[in-house]
């Protein structure tokens, strides 16, 4: 095992940073259905609060089963490179928000709630990503594994 550079923590803290940032945005647009699939390969395994999903094909079906969302990132931290371990905790609003909601909804339905969650994502680099200018830093990771779970 290699000793790990300051420079090397400094491009895995701006990979972890960039991937939250950026995965959230895109699980929340309008586009999600065809854009969030692409952070993942076919072999990428997926856990939504418990039911597993594969690949490219699993995240477009999942994503395109449900309402849209928003997302509260309140933390995230990360582990050592070359492949990152992201944990992220915050806050998902599926739907409209509680005033989104048919009148009749009952005060203690959770649709349009905010649910905390927890998401750990194993990200690994993309061999296909080219290399960027910055002494061969890879431009690219994508999601090999991830679990997502519904806290409370």
């Amino acid at each position: 095992m290699s000793t790990l550079t300051q420079n090397d923590i400094e491009i895995a803290t701006r990979a972890a940073d960039h991937f939250t940032r950026l995965y959230y945005s895109t699980y929340d647009s309008p586009t999600r259905v065809d854009d969030l699939p692409n952070f993942y390969r076919p072999s990428s395994a997926l856990t939504w609060n418990g039911k597993p999903y594969q690949g490219t094909e699993g995240v477009r079906n999942l994503i395109s089963s449900m309402p849209v969302t928003r997302h509260e990132v309140q933390c995230f931290d990360w582990s050592q490179p070359p492949n990152l371990l992201i944990t992220v905790s915050g806050t998902v609003t599926h739907g409209r928000g509680p005033s989104g909601n048919p009148p009749a909804t009952s005060n203690k339905s959770i649709d349009g709630q905010p649910r905390v969650f927890s998401q750990t994502f194993v990200l690994v680099p993309d061999p296909s990503a080219a290399p960027s200018t910055k002494g061969g830093e890879v431009a690219k990771y994508y999601v090999n594994a991830d679990a997502m779970r519904f806290v409370g």
